[in-house]
């Protein structure tokens, strides 16, 4: 069947590859690769790299704290309105990331509906810090965990559970050492796809924590405030992002493509 693809279909996939590769092409051939050095030192690659790396991490973190219990519940737990939770819990994959951002603003901004009590009562202001910055990233980042890490255990068979049960394991034993163990993988593969997307955050960072260099500035910021200044600062940028998000595309093959 491979070797006799209808021609329109092999000419439609084409066009449609070549629509895909060629920005990075375009990329790689306008990169000044002549002043990497200097173009990389005008836009503070080693800063918006080293905060990308620390945002995006804890923002990791923080989506599998949150995002691993909020999956089990939904995966194990029954009760009313547990589709509409679901379908709020993803929502910030299909959300425009502006719209996030002015979400987090007016709830967890310094005048917002619980930012203002965050501030008065704990003086915490997650705005324009780097805390900001990895808030934004978990709102962004936090479905890819939960929707990886349902899938994973609605694909565990609930009898190892009792079978556990039968032998005197109480719940939480029969979680920690017979679940959580087949369940490993399927959380690693949503904790990467979430480091992904964290690090190229752009639209709810902005919005919710400003793009301040050294502070909040990321990968992504550097690249739209290079854009107009250092053109080929932003172009090397870029491509550190490309080669990042290749790596993880291909680590991630197998769960992409069923194993193929």
């Amino acid at each position: 069947m491979r070797r006799h693809l209808p021609f329109p279909l092999v000419c439609l996939a084409a066009i449609g590859a070549t629509f895909v590769v060629l920005p990075v092409v375009a990329l790689v051939i306008r990169a000044p690769w002549g002043d990497l050095g200097d173009a990389l030192a005008g836009v503070g690659a080693s800063s918006a790299f080293r905060l990308s790396l620390e945002v995006s991490l804890a923002a990791t973190a923080l989506s599998i704290v949150l995002g691993v219990p909020l999956a089990w519940v939904l995966a194990r737990g029954s009760f009313p309105g547990r589709s509409v939770l679901r379908a709020v819990v993803v929502l910030p994959l299909v959300l425009p990331p502006v719209v996030g951002g002015l979400g987090l603003l007016y709830a967890l901004g310094r005048s917002g509906v619980a930012g203002r009590w965050l501030h008065d009562v704990l003086g915490i202001q997650l705005t324009f810090t780097v805390w900001g910055a990895v808030v934004a990233a978990t709102f962004v980042s936090m479905p890819l965990v939960v929707i990886a890490t349902e899938a994973g255990l609605r694909s565990i068979d609930p009898r190892y559970e009792l079978a556990a049960a039968t032998l005197g394991a109480r719940p939480s034993r029969a979680m920690w050492r017979v679940v959580t163990p087949m369940l490993a993988p399927q959380v690693a593969a949503g904790a990467v796809l979430a480091w992904a997307r964290a690090l190229g955050e752009f639209g709810a960072t902005i919005t919710f924590a400003g793009n301040l260099a050294g502070r909040t500035q990321t990968l992504p910021l550097a690249v739209y405030e290079a854009r107009q200044t250092n053109p080929g600062g932003a172009i090397f940028l870029s491509l550190i992002l490309v080669a990042i998000s290749i790596v993880v595309l291909v680590a991630m093959r197998r769960h992409l493509t069923g194993g193929r």
